[in-house]
């Protein structure tokens, strides 16, 4: 089992789309509203193409040392390549970043409540 727990977000944006790819991002926009974004195992993906033609994947993966973020980072890169290709979108400056929740710091709640479990 993972025991470090780890966010990757995938940004980019989209690159010489056809009117129809245009035409079926924005019928799909809705479910890619920003409001809707999470962070999962497949990835989940957010854009406003009609505002502009950035895109945000959101990716949770695990491991068990901190230098599994790696590998976490470069399967969500791939994965996120992966779901633009076979849908044929282009793409362009795609760079992601990734956070290990295991060394994010503890908020005020979540330190009062360490505090009054007893750890």
């Amino acid at each position: 089992m993972s025991t470090r727990t780890f966010r990757i977000t995938v940004r980019g944006a989209f690159d010489g789309l056809t009117d129809a790819q245009r035409a079926e991002l924005l019928a799909d926009a809705a479910e890619h509203d920003v409001l809707r974004a999470a962070f999962t195992p497949e990835g989940n993906l957010t854009y406003d193409i009609a505002a502009r033609p950035a895109f945000v994947f959101r990716f949770s993966d695990g491991g068990d040392e901190e230098e599994d973020i790696l590998e976490a980072t470069e399967r969500a890169e791939d994965a996120a390549k992966a779901w633009l290709a076979e849908r044929g979108y282009g793409f362009k400056n795609l760079r992601s970043t990734a956070e290990d929740l295991s060394q994010a710091p503890m908020g005020k709640r979540q330190r009062r409540a360490a505090r009054s479990s007893g750890a």
